[in-house]
């Protein structure tokens, strides 16, 4: 069996999920959309969504938030649950969200 087919240029994967991105955002169909990049060792975020009412609001900015995690999730082989407690716990610990492990300063244990 040929095991080559496991072997992914990182460079052509990450050029065919880029095109796929920008055909997914040149849709008149869109109603909501959540973009996060990393560029030079900084996070940065857009975020647009069209709703009849608060609740779609919501409920659309909610399901991005799921679908991301999943996604997440599924690429580092974790459950779900894991990835949304790890982003909730740094986002409630940092100003800005960190682009790198780098950036994440460790933190001691604190007692309640």
């Amino acid at each position: 069996m040929d095991d080559r087919r496991d072997e992914v240029d990182p460079a052509e994967s990450f050029a065919l999920e880029r095109q796929q991105a920008r055909e997914l955002l040149d849709s008149d169909g869109v109603r909501a959309f959540h973009v996060g990049v990393v560029r030079d060792g900084e996070v940065e975020t857009t975020f647009a969504q069209r709703a009849e009412n608060s609740r779609e609001e919501s409920l659309q900015a909610l399901s991005l938030l799921a679908a991301h995690v999943q996604l997440v999730a599924t690429e580092a082989g974790v459950d779900p649950s894991i990835v949304a407690g790890d982003a909730a716990t740094l986002a409630g610990q940092v100003e800005e969200i960190p682009a790198s492990v780098d950036a994440v300063e460790e933190r001691p244990d604190e007692d309640p």
